[in-house]
């Protein structure tokens, strides 16, 4: 069995110093996962742009699956924290994350490639997990002072809002179209066009 399979966990180096490098490993990672996906990432490529040994960067991580999970899990804290959603104002949020991935298409592609490669994987205390279920008690929490109208589910209100938001992050293709083809070909129009469409279907509270 390869290394970077192996189910052993291996005791991570002690806190202090060795933190540096751990960080240099999770910020090269995110750079190799969001470029080649898990299944092409290479830790030695990892391990090269972290200044650090391959086998350092199996002290931290067991294995390379486990290091995508440690980047993605950060990865999912760090979208909650920048784009804060407002069951009151859904349009706004949508916004936001529109501007996030915008700013970031790479950032899209590294979650992308966890869902094309790892679907339906289990992981204890998963962060996105959690953060998603604190977000559907969010918007029902809104149903029930009258924010948001309660014929919808609160799950299909997150998933609707969030794929109307990543549209045109999930499709680069139709991006280069638009810029060709569309009547405004600018960023500010296809952000103008979620935000309305959310609106649309989730009203501002008033």
């Amino acid at each position: 069995m390869s290394q970077s399979r192996a189910s052993g966990q291996t005791a991570a180096p002690p806190a202090g110093a060795g933190d540096t490098t751990r960080e240099r490993i999770l910020t090269a990672a995110m750079e190799e996962f969001a470029r080649h996906g898990i299944a092409g990432a290479r830790v030695d490529r990892i391990a090269k742009l972290a200044r650090t040994s391959k086998e350092r960067v199996y002290a931290y991580f067991r294995s390379k699956d486990a290091l995508y999970a440690a980047v993605a899990a950060r990865e999912y804290v760090v979208i909650a924290e920048a784009t804060q959603i407002d069951p009151s104002d859904l349009p706004g949020y949508a916004g936001r994350l529109f501007d996030y991935f915008v700013a970031r298409p790479d950032h899209h592609r590294l979650i992308t490639w966890g869902r094309l490669e790892l679907p339906g994987t289990a992981v204890a205390d998963d962060p996105a997990q959690a953060l998603l279920a604190h977000k559907i008690d969010q918007l029902r929490q809104a149903q029930q002072a009258g924010q948001l109208a309660p014929t919808w589910d609160p799950a299909d209100v997150l998933a609707l809002v969030n794929q109307i938001a990543t549209t045109w992050a999930a499709q680069p293709e139709l991006s280069e179209a638009a810029a060709a083809h569309a009547m405004d070909a600018t960023t500010a129009a296809r952000r103008a066009a979620v935000v309305t469409a959310v609106q649309r279907l989730f009203p501002r509270a008033r």
